[in-house]
């Protein structure tokens, strides 16, 4: 009797012993995919940076252009200062503060795009060597965006997989995990923009 006893004791035990070591496995593989997901963020934000510094730098070289008109370099400047006035800490990626990054981004994108087709009508500020530089550095940095972007897409998601998985969404929630949103595609961006040459 008192061997039973002990053997359903050591079975106790060991059942519990299990179910911690496995928790805590699970809880740290949980950390490790959140600051996955955090570098991810700082990766994306540096890019970012990396295009707001250029900017200056473009609109800089395309001031030389005497009669450049002014309010496309003004908007340029206006949503460079508020995409980079936008900061969210990688610990607080809530749905609402990257939409406002996303919405921010896409405003300066969206001036960019302005200046560079409002640059066709100057032949001599296009041909500079000093803008053509610029311009390509533009574009490299817009690729890397992309792949930042994505990289902390495919963070989220193999974090967000783990968290909803079967048991890991009991001790999640009991430790505070919550799930992250990644970058969605902007309105709009599912259907194919209208080339009018005759505006």
């Amino acid at each position: 009797m008192k061997g039973t006893k002990n053997l359903t004791l050591f079975i106790v035990i060991g059942i519990v012993l299990v179910l911690v070591l496995w928790g805590c496995g699970g809880y740290n593989g949980l950390v490790k995919q959140d600051e996955n997901v955090k570098n991810a963020w700082n990766n994306v934000e540096a890019e970012y940076q990396k295009r707001a510094d250029l900017v200056d730098n473009l609109v800089a070289t395309v001031k030389g252009a005497a009669d450049f008109e002014q309010k496309t370099l003004t908007d340029v400047v206006e949503a460079r200062a508020k995409a980079t006035g936008v900061n969210i800490n990688a610990d607080n990626l809530t749905p609402e503060k990257i939409a406002e990054f996303q919405a921010a981004q896409s405003q300066l994108s969206g001036a960019l795009s302005r200046l560079l087709v409002s640059v066709e009508a100057y032949p001599t500020l296009k041909a500079t060597e000093g803008f053509l530089r610029l311009q390509g550095q533009l574009e490299g940095i817009e690729n890397e965006i992309r792949n930042a972007r994505r990289t902390f897409n495919d963070a989220v998601n193999t974090y967000n997989t783990r968290l909803r998985s079967f048991p890991m969404n009991i001790f999640g929630g009991m430790f505070g995990f919550k799930q992250r949103e990644g970058f969605k595609a902007e309105e709009g961006a599912d259907k194919a923009p209208k080339v009018d040459f005759n505006k």
